[in-house]
């Protein structure tokens, strides 16, 4: 059962990324970002829910016990 727990854990996590790299890509945080040399935090935790999704999804459908 965690198998198919830890596939959809890596689809919603590639979701996240993509919206954060769709957010990374708007006017307001290109300018955030040429100003203070960060993304806006809206777009950090799309970015970082994604990776850590993706990372724990992937270890869960690798290695999680199969029933």
């Amino acid at each position: 059962m965690n198998q198919p727990i830890g596939i959809v854990a890596v689809v919603i996590g590639a979701v996240l990324l993509g919206f954060g790299y769709h957010y990374s890509q708007a006017p307001l945080d290109q300018v955030a970002e040429t100003l203070t040399g960060r993304y806006t935090n809206h777009t950090m935790w799309y970015v970082m829910g994604g990776v850590a999704l993706m990372a724990s999804g992937g270890l869960l459908a690798m290695f999680g016990r199969r029933v």
